[in-house]
């Protein structure tokens, strides 16, 4: 039996935590990258490669589709699986650039069906689909990565083993803003990776008595 509600586990995580101030990004391009880069590795060899890619185009989004894929690829080596991202990238920048990278207008133009569209979309699944929704196109959607499906199973959740299964099963407060899906997913994430990997006196424990004891 899940020992926290959603809306009371969010209210929790930002009276503890704060703001947080996401996506660490100065830029939709670049923000667009980093949630690419990120997939399957940690945000420390994404960042190298996100640092090689701003020397080179300055997140210039017609320099990046003008960079020949195994170019590309070369630049975002240190992120791994760098010949499927690369091609990721650009796959999501020349579907964007039909629409001259005008974030307003394509959330308008698909509406409802922008998740079942950007999924159409080659090296986008599920997790970055909703990160772009989120992040990019002011979406209000919850982002189950494998941080936050993790803490939930804590807290007595069932079906966290696979991101799409999980997602059915929880819906965000009817009240919910966009800023609310941003910051509850940072707080979800920053949880996730102190509690999980982190070590010391400087490690979260104030979800613990909301925890499973038997987990």
């Amino acid at each position: 039996m899940p020992t926290l509600t959603t809306e009371a586990l969010y209210k929790i995580l930002l009276d503890n935590m704060g703001p947080q101030h996401w996506w660490p990004a100065k830029s939709p391009e670049e923000m667009m990258l980093g949630a690419i880069l990120v997939q399957n590795t940690n945000w420390k060899n994404a960042d190298m490669a996100l640092m090689r890619l701003r020397e080179e185009t300055q997140f210039d989004p017609q320099k990046i589709l003008s960079l020949p894929l195994a170019e590309l690829q070369e630049i975002i080596r240190s992120s791994g699986f760098y010949k499927n991202k690369g091609k990721a990238i650009h796959a999501l920048f020349q579907w964007l650039n039909q629409f001259n990278f005008d974030y307003e207008n394509i959330a308008q133009h698909y509406g409802d069906n922008l998740r079942r569209e950007l999924l159409k979309i080659r090296g986008i699944g599920s997790e970055t689909a909703d990160v772009l929704l989120v992040y990019i196109f002011e979406g209000i959607e919850f982002i189950p990565d494998s941080y936050t499906r993790r803490l939930y199973s804590k807290l007595g959740y069932a079906h966290t083993e696979s991101y799409d299964k999980f997602k059915k099963q929880i819906s965000l407060p009817p009240h919910f803003t966009n800023q609310d899906a941003n910051e509850f997913h940072a707080l979800l994430d920053n949880f996730g990776k102190n509690y999980f990997n982190g070590k010391g006196t400087q490690k979260y424990t104030f979800l613990e008595d909301y925890f499973n004891k038997n987990d």
